[in-house]
């Protein structure tokens, strides 16, 4: 769908400036473009692996699990239909820990393994379960406390201060993740009401 409205975007740009005798703005715009895109990719990468370094050596020395600990309280409230030592448990654990230290590339294996461990525990495998739209919500809202991509992208694009949104993104996040839970434990709350309505 996403690629299907960048093409029909282009498209529309394209014939407007036909229509208007600017098309040489058209190509103009796409080798410039194309020049700054590399431009800005091959600045990433020195700003990527600084970041990248820290962050591994945020998880190598343990501090993730620290994390870990203080959200346990958290995620037990979260997934009441979980168990505390289960393996979807540890998995969500470590995908919200690596989210909110701003690993987005480790945080992604950890939320597959979790949605397939949180499956293997549906009892109706064509529906999903509270569970598991909990945690797509709150791994959707993603709070962040270092929003690592971004601030490599603004560094990249010649930002004078590229770390002075980490305030505004933790902010924002919150906002968001805490709309998620709130809008989670309605739904929950409708779906049961809904559901004892039927029993009745």
């Amino acid at each position: 769908m996403v690629n299907l409205l960048w093409a029909g975007m282009i498209l529309i740009a394209i014939f407007v400036a036909g229509i208007n005798g600017r098309i040489d703005i058209v190509t103009h715009s796409i080798f410039s473009s194309a020049e700054q895109a590399v431009g800005i990719a091959l600045s990433l990468i020195s700003i990527m692996a600084f970041w990248l370094g820290i962050m591994k050596v945020i998880e190598k020395s343990g501090f993730i699990h620290i994390v870990i600990f203080f959200l346990k309280p958290l995620a037990r409230w979260l997934f009441p239909g979980v168990p505390h030592n289960h393996k979807a448990m540890n998995a969500m654990l470590m995908n919200m820990s690596a989210n909110l230290l701003g690993m987005g590339n480790a945080a992604t294996p950890f939320g597959i393994k979790a949605m397939e461990e949180l499956q293997k525990m549906n009892r109706r495998p064509d529906t999903a379960t509270d569970d598991m739209c909990t945690f797509l919500a709150i791994n959707t809202a993603g709070l962040t406390l270092i929003p690592t991509t971004v601030i490599a992208l603004r560094a990249a694009t010649g930002a004078q201060n590229p770390t002075d949104i980490i305030g505004t993104t933790l902010v924002a996040s919150l906002c968001s993740t805490v709309a998620a839970i709130l809008l989670d434990r309605v739904f929950r709350f409708y779906s049961r009401y809904k559901n004892n309505g039927r029993n009745k």
